[in-house]
């Protein structure tokens, strides 16, 4: 029986965390980190991942950044083989990178909608491509993506972009963590609801900061909870799936909203 605290150990691992510089990715970049895994972190903002590296860095952690587009093939080959450079191998994958502008059917042109499914969908596509090929040959690795609640059910009108994208990351980590069981690859996924999130806060998915407060009361109503999970709420999921405590899981959805879904 290995003890506990062995179980969250990622010593000697190496992990990509795309959209790993705010929000629910430095959540998530701070946990694996903080559980001695090497992390590359994975975002639009160079700036911001460079100075959140740098932070960790100083903590005594060992954290590397790079500038990435997900829905780039090239940049996508480019991190994995930044992070395997850099680390000596990729053992933890996270899919954390996405978007969710507000628009109704109406409102949303045909480019818009695409961009969507390339950033939130067809990326997670790519990294598992890419990254199955490197973990088949070390022996296995684990890989999570961050889906949503919106996977399961529609949170709210303006979205539907997002929640055909969520519902295919949801249906890609079935099918993918069913392929790649036979190489000791394991595939789930995370269902948040409504985090507090810099982006979410802000209203710089398309909504007003007064739209953003008003959505956020509606949403706080559903909530059994009676609160908006923070990103640590999915950092700690994230090690859960990443670590030895989940070694029997695979294609499985944690749903991790307050109780939303219960209603």
């Amino acid at each position: 029986m290995i003890n506990v605290k062995d179980l969250l150990k990622l010593d000697k691992q190496a992990a990509i965390v795309t959209g790993g510089a705010k929000g629910i990715g430095y959540g998530i970049s701070y946990r694996l980190a903080e559980a001695g895994a090497k992390v590359l972190i994975a975002d639009m903002d160079e700036e911001t991942a460079a100075s959140i590296a740098e932070d960790l860095n100083a903590k005594g952690y060992d954290v590397g950044s790079i500038k990435v587009d997900v829905s780039s093939e090239k940049d996508v080959k480019r991190m994995i083989d930044t992070c395997k450079d850099k680390f000596g191998s990729v053992d933890i994958l996270v899919n954390n990178a996405g978007i969710y502008p507000n628009k109704t059917i109406e409102q949303m042109s045909p480019s818009e909608f695409e961009k969507v499914l390339h950033v939130n969908l067809h990326s997670v596509f790519l990294t598992t491509k890419y990254v199955a090929e490197i973990m088949k040959a070390q022996g296995g690795g684990k890989i999570i993506n961050v889906a949503s609640i919106d996977s399961l059910h529609p949170s709210m009108v303006g979205l539907a972009h997002y929640d055909a994208s969520k519902h295919g990351v949801w249906g890609f980590t079935k099918n993918s963590a069913l392929e790649l069981a036979e190489s000791k690859i394991w595939v789930n996924a995370i269902a948040p609801g409504g985090i507090n999130t810099p982006g979410a806060s802000a209203g710089s998915q398309g909504a007003s900061a007064e739209q953003m407060e008003a959505l956020t009361k509606l949403f706080l109503a559903k909530i059994p909870m009676h609160r908006m999970g923070d990103p640590d709420d999915i950092g700690k999921v994230a090690l859960f799936l990443a670590s030895d405590m989940s070694s029997y899981m695979t294609g499985e959805l944690v749903v991790v909203d307050g109780g939303v879904l219960l209603g």
